[in-house]
């Protein structure tokens, strides 16, 4: 008796204003979805034209284009008895809408614009789009001659509608929608609606899978029915990387999930789906059924069926899918990411300055993570791959042998070493580099940055001195600092010579391999290493990398690992005492990097200010200091903070992993030109402190476990 029918969702790689190469993914989609015998194709958020063209978003080109694609979409022969929704913006009445365009047979049934625009993280909808306000309203929307022409229709209905065909009902929410306290889902559902389609445009942050499958679960266990959720994957030319896992849920069951990294472009999952199974699990429950709700109009399409005859039995529920875990998350996504920036800015591959250190290490680690993957999708068949390592390297019938050779080829490492370095430091870079086959060169910088300081010398006539030589502190510095720039400009150098001397032609992107809690700190030099074409780790903390490195190590046998993770972290810019390191990150930072974590969360997410913070860290951690303590260590924090923050405005752009990233370009606006003494906020903390200390009472302490919210956020529960 059951009614089947077969659904697709879409994973797709776009790239914003990419339009012939977005027509392209979008219509292989449908074509894998055809011959699934799917009658039902969904794809990502504003798929058309690519969801990261921001302030292209205010220029006609990206409508008109927009629209011409469309137009070839719906005329395509592979597009034809297959409901289809496709994403891209929409000018109505002078306002710009991010909308679903639904069409079947080359006849366009309904435009439904966005109700609910994002602002948070990364996202900043409002700036280019306006919601739609005027729920369950459908307007006239008038078709540009480019598709009256195509379709032979003047008018189409704009607005918050469903579709109800011969055997169900389809109703739409987008992205956001799913996240808002009053999702658009709850009442669609109420209405009889079936199946709803979301179309997001979902990036990834580490630990936030889990939580979209549990809002989808979530969603349908409580008011029945089927979900198709298709994501973007990818860079479309942003610091993001778009987390894919398209999937289908029915009556709260997760049926069929996509993968979240993958080199594909294309990646379609269908789903087939017994109706009559919506309407027995709704009708058990009774507390839905004595509800009422107000009706949406319905746009009827009543020659059209989703169900067909077929042989086929419903898929059934998937009970082993687990979500990747955050090593391998961090394995994985970085490595896709540089993927995408090394075959659509057409260079030749990486170099990076590796010191042997763990975030350069790590930085490494993920470029071999990427060979791995190119090398795996080659093996594979991937055409689309094989096709753009070609062009990278160079020769039209290359195929590679593993993913080491293809290391050797794209990567290029380097140790730049002063007389401030040690043998340890270069030891452990040369195992590294030697066990994941980069091309790896070794340099001695001591005449350049003694060149420069004699510029200065005979200049000025005065000659700076380290501390432990008898130099103040900002001689010190400074003589930290010209070793560190020094090495940017040399990186330069070899990263656009390098394929030069290996007789190949193009360059290579430098990497930066700054974390994201010493950017947080400003524990770096302005212009030095941190600035690079794009950083992998840039918003990972130095926790992660450290737990990623062990998961890595463990994966791919890398022995040199070891000694990488057992090292202190150091900088190696202040002189050696008999030939040992003395100098220590967390010692010149004056904080250790767990601490620095908490200090980002309680910053970033849960919106501290320096008093604030000092109020939930002496619940925190008052078990441990002091309450004099806490506040002078909330008090250098913030100095820091304050002092640095300048460095944010040119850092370099980062893949963006940890929700309390300090990147002031995209993710975290703020100023850059603080009070650094803080004088009202701290002296509210010395009251507190003096105030604390004067109480007779016991404060009740307890440890604040930390704690992901629904929004992939991490945040200290008070």
């Amino acid at each position: 008796m059951g009614r089947l029918a077969t659904v697709a969702v879409s994973c797709l790689n776009q790239w914003a204003l990419d339009f012939g190469g977005n027509k392209r993914r979008i219509l292989e989609s449908i074509e894998i979805a055809k011959q699934n015998n799917a009658t039902y194709r969904s794809g990502p958020e504003l798929e058309i034209c690519g969801y990261s063209c921001e302030d292209h978003f205010f220029e006609n080109d990206t409508l008109l284009h927009s629209w011409q694609v469309l137009v070839e979409l719906m005329i395509h022969h592979s597009a034809s008895d297959i409901l289809i929704d496709v994403g891209m913006p929409v000018m109505h009445k002078n306002s710009t809408y991010n909308c679903r365009v639904v069409f079947l047979n080359k006849r366009i049934l309904l435009i439904r614009p966005k109700l609910v625009l994002c602002d948070s993280g990364n996202y900043r909808e409002s700036r280019w789009f306006s919601p739609w306000r005027k729920l369950r309203t459908v307007e006239d929307f008038y078709l540009p001659r480019i598709v009256q022409e195509c379709t032979n229709q003047t008018i189409v209905p704009f607005g918050d509608a469903v579709i109800a065909t011969a055997d169900t009902c389809i109703g739409y929410e987008i992205c956001e929608e799913l996240w808002t306290p009053y999702s658009t889902h709850i009442p669609l559902c109420m209405d009889g609606v079936e199946i709803i389609v979301n179309s997001s445009g979902s990036y990834m942050e580490l630990r936030k899978n889990s939580i979209i499958l549990d809002l989808i679960k979530s969603t349908t266990f409580k008011n029945g029915g089927c979900y198709l959720y298709s994501n973007l994957r990818g860079c479309d030319g942003q610091r993001v990387y778009f987390n894919g896992c398209s999937n289908i849920v029915m009556n709260g069951s997760l049926i069929k999930v996509g993968t979240q990294f993958n080199l594909k472009e294309v990646e379609v999952i269908c789903a087939t789906i017994d109706l009559e199974d919506i309407h027995s699990y709704r009708n058990s429950l009774r507390s839905r059924s004595n509800s009422s709700s107000e009706s949406y109009h319905r746009i009827n399409v009543l020659d059209f069926s989703l169900s067909r005859e077929t042989r086929k039995i419903p898929d059934p529920i998937l009970t082993n899918f687990e979500c990747l875990s955050a090593e391998e998350q961090i394995s994985l996504g970085p490595a896709c990411w540089l993927w995408d920036y090394l075959r659509r800015s057409k260079q030749g591959g990486y170099f990076l300055p590796l010191s042997g250190g763990v975030d350069s290490s790590s930085t490494a680690c993920i470029v071999y993570s990427m060979c791995n993957l190119i090398y795996q999708a080659c093996k594979d068949g991937d055409k689309q791959v094989l096709t753009e390592v070609r062009c990278i390297v160079g020769q039209d019938n290359y195929f590679p042998t593993g993913a080491n050779e293809l290391c050797n080829i794209l990567f290029t490492t380097c140790y730049m070493a002063t007389e401030n370095s040690s043998s340890q430091t270069k030891q452990r870079a040369e195992e590294l580099s030697s066990q994941i086959s980069s091309y790896h060169l070794s340099v001695v910088i001591d005449k350049a940055v003694s060149a420069i300081i004699s510029i200065f010398v005979s200049l000025t006539g005065k000659t700076p001195q380290f501390s432990i030589y008898g130099g103040s502190p900002r001689e010190s510095l400074a003589l930290q600092n010209v070793q560190a720039r020094l090495r940017m400009v040399l990186t330069y150098l070899f990263a656009q010579l390098m394929l030069w001397v290996r007789g190949r032609q193009g360059g290579l992107l430098v990497l930066g391999s700054g974390n994201v809690d010493e950017a947080l700190r400003g524990y770096m030099t302005k212009y030095d290493c941190s600035s690079a074409d794009v950083n992998p780790i840039g918003g990972i903390s130095k926790s992660d990398l450290k737990m990623f490195l062990k998961y890595f190590r463990k994966k791919y046998s890398l022995s040199a690992i070891d000694n990488i993770i057992n090292a202190t972290p150091t900088a190696e810019l202040e002189p050696l005492i008999d030939g040992q390191i003395t100098q220590s990150d967390e010692a010149d930072m004056g904080m250790t990097y767990d601490e620095l974590s908490v200090f980002g969360k309680l910053r970033k997410q849960n919106y501290c200010g320096p008093y604030s913070m000092f109020c939930k860290l002496l619940l925190l951690w008052g078990e441990q200091y002091t309450a004099e303590q806490i506040a002078e260590k909330v008090k250098h924090f913030f100095r820091c903070y304050a002092i640095n923050r300048h460095k944010m405005t040119i850092l370099t752009p980062s893949y963006h992993a940890e929700a309390y990233g300090p990147d002031d370009n995209r993710f975290d606006h703020r100023p850059f030109l603080y009070n650094v003494m803080w004088p009202w906020q701290f002296c509210c903390i010395d009251k507190k402190v003096e105030e604390f200390n004067n109480k007779k009472t016991e404060v009740p302490r307890y440890h604040l476990p930390i704690e992901s919210n629904r929004d992939g956020k991490y945040a200290v529960n008070v």
